[in-house]
């Protein structure tokens, strides 16, 4: 197991962008490919997007495809930019180590506190 932590929810208009972070510690999670999942109040959680730990691949969801960017600019840190946010953006995300970034499903670790994002006007 492997703690990270998230940061830089917070409120923003729809049209918005923010900025979150995932940190984690030590070699495990830096060699991990790491994803970004959210989940909205009533609703299972879903896949938002996940890059890989060398070659900094990355794969994302449906639900934000066109309007988020994932980056690895260190290993032990995973930031997705979030852009363009629309009321369903509301939601905890969530990070978590993956065995696959095309394996959405698998997960590795214990689902930490999440960060809030609110989209409203």
């Amino acid at each position: 197991q492997v703690q990270v932590v998230e940061s830089g929810g917070g409120l923003v208009q729809p049209g918005g962008s923010l900025r979150l972070s995932c940190t984690g510690s030590g070699r495990t999670f830096s060699s991990s490919s790491v994803g970004w999942f959210r989940q909205a109040a009533g609703k299972e959680r879903e896949f938002v997007a996940a890059i890989t730990a060398i070659k900094k691949n990355t794969w994302y969801g449906d639900s934000m495809r066109d309007r988020s960017t994932i980056y690895r600019d260190n290993q032990n840190t995973v930031d997705p930019h979030l852009h363009n946010l629309n009321t369903k953006g509301t939601a905890v995300y969530y990070c978590n180590r993956m065995t696959s970034i095309y394996n959405t499903a698998i997960y590795l670790d214990d689902w930490g506190q999440g960060a809030q994002i609110t989209v409203s006007s």
